[in-house]
Parts: C-alpha cells; structure tokens; sequence
C-alpha cells in the first residue's frame, strides 16, 4: 500500500551528510534501496520531492538540506535527481561538498534522439506503440489516470533501461505512487533549459567535485554527460559501469561496483 508523501526520510543515525534525491520528476521513493545501503555506518537523508514546477523543487530540496542534513553534503542524484542536484549545487555551493550524478541524462539536446532510439529499439511493437501514447498523453493538456499513466511509463522505461536486473520492473517501481503533475509541470520546464543550453551554462557557478556514475547499457548515453561536464568543470569524473542499465542498485553484474564506486566518494 502507498504511504503518504512526505517531504523527506532519514536512514542511520544523525548527524545527515549524505542525501540521496529521487528521479521521474515525480518517482519519490525509487531510492530508498541506496539510501537504506549507504546508511549502514552513516546517517543518509532521503528528500521526497513534491513542488510541481523546477524552481520549487530547487527550493524545496534547499530548504529540506538545511533544516535536516548538515551541509555541506555529499549529495548523490538519480537521473531526473542528478540534475536537480547539479542545479542546487550551481545556485548553492556553500550546501554542497561532492555532488554524485548517477545515471543523469545527457546534459546537451543533441543527444536525446540516440536516448529515444535506444529505449524504443528495446521494446516490442506493442510497447512501442504503448511507450508512443503514453508518452503524448502525459504530455498533453489533460488525460485520465495520468498517475497510472505515468506508473506504465516507468514500467515500459524499466524493461527497456536494465542489463540484466536482479528485480522485476514492477519490483523496481517508486515506492510511493508516482505523481503526473510534478513530472508534467517540472520536466517541460526542465527540457527547455536543456534545449536552450541553460542547463549546461549552470557549470560555471559548481564549485564543487563532480563525479558521474554511469551504465554502459543505459539508454541515457554516457558521453552526454562526460563531453559536456568534462568541458565546463574544472574537477569532473566519470566512472563507467559494465553490464549496467539505468538503475544500478537493481543491476546483478552491477550493483555491487556501483555501492563500491559510491562508497570511495564518501570517505
């Protein structure tokens, strides 16, 4: 059964100098396998995203590293999470100590056609042609059950985005029900700072170490995100993953190199 949303979880003990932040927008709750496994030793926070637009959850996860860790953090992001991430380190450096993108998506627009064609060359017919409608009516002005939509979308993106996961795709779903409006009012906003190159010009305003964790089988292409971070920041990492899709924590050949890559940046 779904819990309510919350604004945030914590994992170990305080003091909180690790946060771990969710994708979609909208998937709350999808890492909390991460937080539960890095907390072992140390206290690990959880920010559940809820602003539907990009610059309320910039505040939103502000305000939440304020009030609940002790910055500065070691904050570790997840695909949609590792550019808000990126973004909060931009516009508040003194909150931030080692920023960690895991599994971002390409930083630069010219890459999100080879990300397209990957997931879809992935699919059978039936769930391309499902992938298709899903994708417009989430997109649109207005759609029944758009929370389920966006539930089946996450699941058709699972099967398409794993090497060879330990989880089924149901079993690796959020673990509270996913939000269509966060994703339709954030991610529209979101790709237009990617298309304009806002985004990418963030770069400049990262003070800190950034260090990219990436699969090798991930749709999301790696070197959009190593060629154009590696340009822009003066201390920036990529830390290539064999036989590994999307969600690392979920990948068998995987996940315990990733937990060990991630771990080394904790120290």
């Amino acid at each position: 059964m779904s819990e309510p949303l919350k604004n945030y979880r914590t994992y170990g003990s305080a003091p909180y100098a690790v946060a771990v932040v969710h994708g979609g927008p909208g998937a709350a709750g999808e890492m909390a396998p991460v937080a539960q496994e890095l907390a072992r030793g140390r206290g690990v926070l959880e920010p559940l995203q809820t602003a539907t637009s990009l610059e309320g959850q910039v505040d939103e996860l502000r305000v939440t590293l304020e009030s609940h860790a002790v910055p500065p953090v070691v904050l570790i992001g997840f695909s949609w999470g590792a550019w808000l991430c990126y973004i909060v380190a931009a516009r508040y450096p003194a909150l931030v100590r080692k920023l960690i993108l895991v599994s971002a998506g390409p930083f630069e627009e010219r890459y999100v056609a080879q990300l397209e064609a990957t997931r879809l060359k992935r699919l059978n017919s039936k769930q391309r042609e499902e992938w298709q409608s899903i994708g417009k009516a989430l997109s649109g002005p207005a759609a029944p059950d758009r929370n389920a939509l966006l539930a089946r979308f996450g699941e058709l993106a699972s099967i398409a985005d794993a090497y060879d996961p330990i989880e089924s795709a149901s079993d690796a779903s959020p673990t509270i029900d996913p939000q269509a409006d966060v994703f339709r009012g954030v991610w529209r906003t979101a790709a237009e700072w990617r298309r304009s190159g806002k985004l990418l010009r963030l770069a400049e305003d990262v003070r800190c170490p950034v260090v990219a964790i990436h699969g090798d089988y991930d749709p999301h292409p790696a070197e959009g995100v190593q060629e154009p971070l590696s340009r822009r920041l003066k201390d920036f990492r990529l830390v290539l993953l064999k036989n590994c899709g999307h969600r690392p924590w979920i990948e068998r050949q995987a996940r315990a190199r990733f937990y060990e890559a991630v771990g080394r940046e904790l120290v």
